[in-house]
């Protein structure tokens, strides 16, 4: 029997954010519990540094460099790809979005964004191959969704730029609270509707939260009672993350079908850099180097699990490098599917490390991402990565920013090895170029049995930062 498949997805949740990695001040029992009772993953990495990108790998197993969604609010997801929702429709699976979609506008005449075409980059998920949505474009505040709120964070009454479309239409009811309660209440009626009818479903569950603008409610900050008010805010989300969590494994219990449902959790990259109102950050790394827009592990290891009784076997910790770019493939593998042309996808098929039989990555994870060296934490724009070593670079002429480190002896990225590597460095660096050249076709249509136009130029290596 092919299983349900839920995607679920937190917003700028740190490595350490969590219980099943260690952190002992967060409340997060039912996630720990669900990773318990399947695969914890110590070496999972979002497919890109920031949110959008990260949300294209998702859906397609492709580099977003291929498609033109490089960094947040920019490009959009083109139709032309083929999707995880795309896919299990054509296998009679009903499908449902909830939450932050990111992957294009809303309305071809609106986008809160100002510099944003909003006609342009139309692409909302019921256009893309979604029966239900209950979607946003972009960040909204984790409390009462639809208020606005000033730059220090304080509300004001005027409505929130980016408001919630449910199935095409304006949403007006059921918006105030906890917003990541506000979409489990969309989402858990699309699941009973779909158990009821005897439809196999999937559903992409995209929290808000903890993405700034980061409120509590006065229970959840209660809990925290003895923290700042900063840190309230931002614990006491992530444990209101928990409880719809909670709430949604016990709905599949009660319908009888958690047995077979495939539950994945991750986040869409490290914990935010800038400061909170205290003055402090608030997400934890877990002590890895960098934190979001940066490729170092602080900014692209998330927490990760994988739910799926009779397969993923309770209590085992996969440590081989795994990505959300793999999510695709791996479903694929499982629906027994297979792709209509030889577009690249960069993803592998985890289903044999699920079944214990592979604990090596037969091909690296590649990453691109260019911003400002600040922003970046220092890491180099380009990288890839293979089982046990992380090469970083620009790609310039002399090298001189490259990087490398021995991710299993030194997974905080302190020694730089490029020195003692300079054949492998030579190597990667070669590799890169290839797959750069690939990036860069499929950009611009190569990939696709028909005209394409991108919505801007690809973006050449320079040998430096942004």
């Amino acid at each position: 029997m092919r299983p349900n498949i839920i995607l679920m997805m937190c917003d700028d949740l740190g490595y350490g954010d969590v219980g099943f990695n260690g952190n002992e001040t967060i409340k997060t029992p039912n996630l720990d519990r669900l990773a318990n009772n399947g695969i914890r993953f110590t070496r999972f990495y979002a497919g890109g540094p920031v949110c959008s990108p990260t949300r294209g790998t998702c859906l397609t197993g492709r580099h977003y460099f291929r498609y033109g969604v490089t960094h947040a609010n920019r490009g959009h997801l083109p139709k032309q790809e083929i999707t995880l929702a795309r896919m299990l429709k054509s296998y009679g699976y009903t499908t449902g979005h909830f939450g932050k979609w990111h992957l294009g506008t809303l309305d071809p005449n609106y986008s809160g964004k100002p510099n944003r075409n909003p006609a342009r980059n139309y692409a909302p998920p019921w256009e893309r191959d979604y029966d239900v949505s209950f979607a946003t474009e972009y960040a909204v505040p984790t409390w009462d969704p639809t208020v606005g709120v000033q730059k220090n964070e304080r509300r004001v009454d005027r409505p929130w730029a980016s408001p919630y479309y449910e199935n095409r239409e304006l949403a007006t009811e059921n918006l105030e609270g906890c917003d990541s309660r506000v979409l489990m209440d969309r989402a858990i009626p699309f699941i009973e509707k779909a158990v009821e009818n005897v439809e196999p479903f999937f559903a992409t569950i995209w929290f808000h939260a903890p993405h700034t603008p980061v409120f509590a409610g006065p229970e959840y900050r209660a809990m925290y009672a003895d923290y700042s008010d900063n840190e309230q805010h931002y614990y006491g989300c992530i444990t209101a993350i928990d409880d719809q969590v909670g709430r949604l494994y016990h709905t599949l219990a009660a319908w009888g079908v958690s047995q077979n449902t495939m539950i994945w959790f991750c986040s869409d990259n490290g914990p935010e850099g800038r400061t909170g109102r205290d003055g402090r950050n608030r997400g934890s790394t877990g002590g890895l180097r960098g934190r979001k827009r940066s490729l170092f592990d602080g900014g692209v290891g998330v927490p990760a699990l994988l739910h799926w009784q009779g397969h993923a076997e309770a209590g085992r910790v996969v440590d081989m490098p795994c990505s959300t770019l793999d999510y695709f493939p791996t479903i694929a593998e499982v629906m027994e599917f297979e792709m209509p042309d030889k577009r690249p996808i960069d993803g592998i098929n985890l289903l044999p490390t699920i079944e214990g039989n592979m604990t090596e990555r037969p091909t690296p994870i590649p990453y691109r991402f260019n911003s400002g060296k600040n922003a970046m934490f220092g890491a180099p724009t380009i990288a890839m990565m293979d089982n046990r070593y992380k090469c970083l670079t620009n790609l310039s002429n002399n090298g001189n920013e490259d990087l490398c480190f021995d991710m299993i002896e030194d997974r905080e990225e302190t020694t730089n090895l490029a020195n003692e590597q300079p054949e492998r460095m030579r190597k990667t660096r070669e590799t890169l170029r290839e797959w750069l050249n690939s990036c860069k076709n499929s950009h611009n249509g190569g990939d696709y049995d028909e005209e394409f136009e991108p919505v801007a130029s690809f973006e050449e290596v320079t040998g430096g930062w942004r």
